[in-house]
């Protein structure tokens, strides 16, 4: 069995084909600068250079056609026919309190998908485009929703409600949702089976740590509270997001710097988290080399990150009643032994003992234990990987 893995955004299209008997990627690429001049297909099969087509793709649709058309060519494909495809899985960012797993996709499903538009606006609309887009190009091919919402609707009210009037959760869904759901579910999934327990028995933390960031408690199989909210501004200091802050900044800084709503929300998304902090960069290399060079905003910028990081762990730690298993994964969470280290230093006392050697030899796409052999909750390393997510997800549904 044959899953095609699409995540479509508003002027590009990601898309994995991957073999479901042993999981493994026949060939991934990226329609990028979609309706845009200069649009490109990037395309690389398993074990061969990747393939750059330059055309003009005017639309999702065009773009799916491409992708078939690159999958199926007789020089760089990877298939016979577009038969072989049995079934597209989608990411889709948001599906509100309706799903609270994978669905097959239907009239109903986009409905809903639709009517979750204004609580996912930058993202639910091309999800939708990228499956109307396939629909058209493979109407007969049985296609499945992944939500990056759903795992953690299992979330009781105490950690999902705002402690706001309850009618603005009544008539709006003002609550905390969580994203990065399908990569905590993957990991968390992943480090059970290399404890060799079954996660129903486990208490995980998983960070997910990239220029987005998140942490999740995992709890019996079931995600019990995140860090993310409303919308993924909330939580951790991120790339360019501030993560929490006193509401009351908001309002002050609006009219001491007489911004608008647009400015406010560009401030807080775009300008601030790391880089507002340090006014060096987003990206964690960066801030490393800045940090290494005597830049005290980069040092700042990098603990105050790591400490944010500690303090949910602790949190978590006490809302699950104790802690098995703890796991970093995504591009800093794989990558920064640095960020590891800050972030589990003084947790000791909570069973956390990091092994130096061993945190600094998994990066790079290396999956492995990083603590020691003596501590009692085990730490991992374990890159993250949405998409097998998404096409087990899809299989799982479609038996």
């Amino acid at each position: 069995m044959k899953v095609l893995v699409i995540n479509a955004g508003s002027s590009s299209l990601k898309y994995q084909l991957i073999n479901m008997i042993d999981e493994s990627i026949l060939a991934k690429g990226n329609a990028e600068r979609i309706g845009i001049d200069n649009s490109v297909l990037s395309h690389t099969p398993a074990g061969k250079d990747k393939v750059e087509i330059k055309a003009e793709i005017k639309d999702h649709v065009q773009a799916v056609r491409m992708v078939i058309d690159a999958l199926i060519h007789p020089d760089y494909g990877v298939i016979s026919d577009m038969g072989e495809i049995s079934a597209v899985g989608h990411r889709v960012v948001h599906g509100g309190e309706k799903f609270s797993g994978s669905v097959i996709i239907d009239d109903a499903v986009m409905e809903a998908i639709k009517e979750n538009i204004e609580l996912a606006p930058l993202h639910n609309p091309a999800n939708i485009t990228g499956i109307e887009a396939c629909k058209s190009v493979m109407p007969d091919t049985p296609m499945v929703a992944v939500f990056d919402t759903a795992f953690h609707q299992t979330m009781p009210k105490e950690a999902y409600i705002y402690a706001i009037p309850y009618d603005a959760y009544a008539k709006y869904g003002i609550r905390r949702y969580g994203f990065h759901g399908t990569s905590h579910k993957y990991v968390a999934l992943r480090a059970a089976k290399l404890m060799g327990k079954p996660i129903e028995d486990l208490k995980i933390i998983t960070c997910h740590l990239g220029n987005g960031s998140s942490i999740t408690a995992v709890k019996n199989g079931k995600s019990v509270d995140t860090s993310m909210g409303f919308t993924p501004l909330e939580g951790l200091p991120m790339g360019t997001r501030s993560g929490t802050i006193d509401p009351a900044i908001i309002m002050f800084l609006m009219e001491k710097e007489n911004m608008t709503h647009d400015e406010i929300n560009r401030y807080l998304n775009k300008e601030s988290g790391v880089l507002g902090i340090s006014g060096v960069s987003s990206d964690f290399r960066d801030l490393d080399a800045a940090a290494a060079e005597g830049n005290e905003r980069a040092k700042t910028a990098l603990h105050v990150f790591s400490y944010s990081i500690k303090k949910y762990i602790g949190a978590y730690t006490a809302a699950m009643g104790g802690l098995d298993c703890l796991v970093f994964t995504a591009g800093i969470g794989e990558n920064n032994p640095y960020i590891r280290q800050k972030a589990c230093e003084g947790l000791e006392f909570m069973g956390i003992k990091l092994d130096d050697e061993r945190n600094k030899l998994y990066i790079r796409g290396k999956e492995g234990l990083i603590s020691t052999d003596d501590s009692t909750v085990k730490v991992f390393s374990i890159p993250t990987n949405e998409e097998l997510m998404i096409a087990r997800e899809t299989v799982e549904l479609l038996k």
